[in-house]
């Protein structure tokens, strides 16, 4: 594969000019499952080869892609996306180009103990319908239950006209199990996702049962919760919404593309943006985490990257391109959903540092507030405003934990919200999920339980 991707590079240098050149191949196995109530909705399994083609012709990308792996349609396609570059050159401004990036010869294998691509499908049907039986059996109040099921092995192979030769295994497996409970006209909503990058025994540790109870448990025990009181309110949160708020809130500010489109953090580089306490990362180098590979997709390095260290901004999420105009180093964000598309930046797992404080420690400082544990959903804007739906709270009344409430949210500013965390806590977990952002990435994000001295509470008034 990588000697048919040379060629085709080499055609779009020697015969277009091009200054740059990039292609990236994929042979990828997806099995994808739905379950309703028990009953399968939908199965599939399939595979799904292509090759993405970038080119930078006269400071402009040109992009195609084809689902073959034939050098004819490969020459064709490359020359096409040199064609579009040189017609889109002439409308430029400003001409692209390319921060420095160390050359790479690499394999990159995986060997789960369980291969997703190994388990037989109706032994995926089996592990879905056991967490769908759990969950509906756990309450009768608990209506229904849906199990999402994603996985993805294979390869992806780069190459590029500076001499990077990448291949890599990938391999994802992902689930999303949602419950709803009604009684006497009340109505909630329960959900939780799993992921990981090592393998199908992910179920081992996450087990069917743990997680049908987990899901059944919370929308069970939220029909008997009360609607929290509208206002400014302490919070504590939990590291699951930790997690939302660095992704959604800040990250997404932290992205190189969003912040010179307008973002906030573009003028706040080396400023002071939160309290001393709050230090962010972006990191694709975690062992089995659901953001983590090895290299992106322009072949750069994954890494660790500080987002904010003591409350200061020290750096950003970067592209090759974003990080040639920022004159600092690409961070190994680049990343697409598949051949279809071109890279763009996309967060790893980005997650809150840990500092000292116990959660009891956290809470008895709150006379009346709130413990906001499990995210609903989350939305944030390009001028730092959010909002964070909770799917598990309880009230801190006199520093001790009170009844359950249901349906809050918080919201604010984000960077106004960061000045008032005054304390963290010394746990950490990282969840799995998936990001939208044009493109479908698969993400990781965290951190402690954290105290924020007052924000905004959607609830009754």
């Amino acid at each position: 594969m990588k000697d048919v991707l040379t060629k085709v590079a080499d055609v779009a240098v020697q015969r277009f000019g091009a200054e740059y050149v990039e292609a990236r191949a994929q042979s990828l196995y997806k099995t994808m499952l739905t379950l309703k109530e028990g009953r399968v909705e939908a199965a599939k399994q399939g595979i799904e080869n292509g090759v993405a083609l970038r080119v930078l012709v006269n400071g402009a990308w040109g992009f195609a892609s084809v689902g073959s792996l034939n050098i004819e349609s490969l020459t064709e396609a490359v020359s096409d996306a040199c064609r579009m570059a040189k017609t889109a050159s002439s409308k430029l401004t400003a001409p692209i180009k390319l921060a420095e990036a160390k050359t790479v010869k690499d394999r990159v294998s995986v060997k789960p103990e369980k291969n997703p691509s190994e388990i037989l499908m109706e032994e995926k049907i089996k592990t879905a319908s056991a967490i769908n039986k759990t969950a509906l059996g756990y309450d009768k109040r608990v209506k229904s239950c849906t199990v999402d099921y994603l996985d993805l092995t294979g390869t992806s192979s780069f190459v590029n006209s500076e001499g990077t030769v990448i291949e890599q295994d990938k391999l994802y497996v992902w689930s999303r199990i949602t419950a709803s409970a009604v009684s006497n006209g009340v109505f909630t909503f329960s959900r939780e996702e799993i992921g990981s990058t090592a393998g199908y025994e992910l179920f081992d540790k996450e087990t069917p049962e743990k997680i049908g109870i987990t899901v059944a448990k919370r929308a069970a025990e939220q029909l008997e919760a009360k609607p929290p009181k509208g206002g400014t309110f302490p919070v504590v949160l939990g590291p699951e919404v930790v997690g939302v708020f660095v992704h959604e809130a800040f990250g997404h500010l932290a992205e190189a593309d969003l912040a010179l489109s307008g973002g906030v953090l573009a003028g706040n580089i080396g400023k002071k943006v939160a309290s001393e306490v709050v230090t962010f990362y972006d990191d694709g180098t975690i062992s089995g985490a659901f953001g983590s590979f090895k290299y992106d997709d322009e072949g750069v390095p994954a890494q660790k990257t500080l987002l904010i260290k003591d409350g200061v901004v020290v750096g950003l999420m970067h592209s090759r391109e974003t990080a040639r105009k920022f004159n600092v180093a690409p961070t190994g964000n680049a990343r697409a959903e598949n051949f279809r598309v071109e890279p763009i930046i996309r967060m790893r797992n980005t997650f809150m540092e840990p500092k000292d404080h116990s959660f009891e420690e956290l809470i008895e400082g709150v006379k009346a507030g709130y413990y906001f544990k499990s995210f609903r959903g989350g939305q944030a804007n390009l001028d730092g405003t959010f909002q964070v739906g909770v799917q598990e709270a309880y009230e801190i009344i006199n520093g001790e934990l009170g009844e359950p409430v249901r349906n809050a949210s918080m919201s604010g500013n984000t960077l106004e919200t960061l000045f008032k965390v005054d304390a963290v806590g010394k746990d950490f977990k990282l969840s799995s999920g998936r990001c939208g952002k044009g493109q479908t990435a698969f993400i990781g994000d965290g951190g402690p339980h954290i105290r924020v001295k007052e924000v905004v509470v959607g609830g009754s008034a």
